[in-house]
């Protein structure tokens, strides 16, 4: 078992600016996880976003604390705690804080897929 918070001195360690407005630490990576990437913890400050990118692996996002507006591909919607949001492998993605407090999510990611997933049953 490995237990981890964002009080841990290896997660403190890995603090970085994610995609322009947020703060992250990652809590796991494939240095302890055998089947996922990484999971992260970040957090955007009112009327800031994490900027809208494409990822080579699946993820996920769930909604841990405030408000805001989340947008893959051409779809648009508000998001609050609770929510989980999947972001399939290359597909555009943005989160805005709409809110007037932190918002902050957990995000899960995948292994980057080797191969081409679209041939490879051919």
């Amino acid at each position: 078992m490995i237990l981890r918070s964002l009080d841990h001195p290896e997660v403190k360690a890995t603090r970085y600016r994610a995609h322009g407005g947020g703060i992250a630490h990652m809590i796991l990576t494939t240095r302890h996880l055998a089947t996922m990437m990484f999971l992260a913890h970040a957090s955007v400050p009112p009327g800031n976003k994490l900027l809208g990118h494409a990822d080579p692996m699946e993820e996920i996002y769930i909604i841990q604390k405030g408000l805001g507006r989340m947008q893959v591909n051409d779809e648009i919607f508000e998001v609050k705690p609770g929510d989980a949001i999947h972001i399939p492998i290359g597909h555009y993605h943005e989160l805005t804080n709409t809110g007037d407090e932190e918002l902050t999510i957990l995000v899960a990611a995948g292994l980057i897929p080797t191969g081409n997933p679209e041939t490879d049953d051919q």
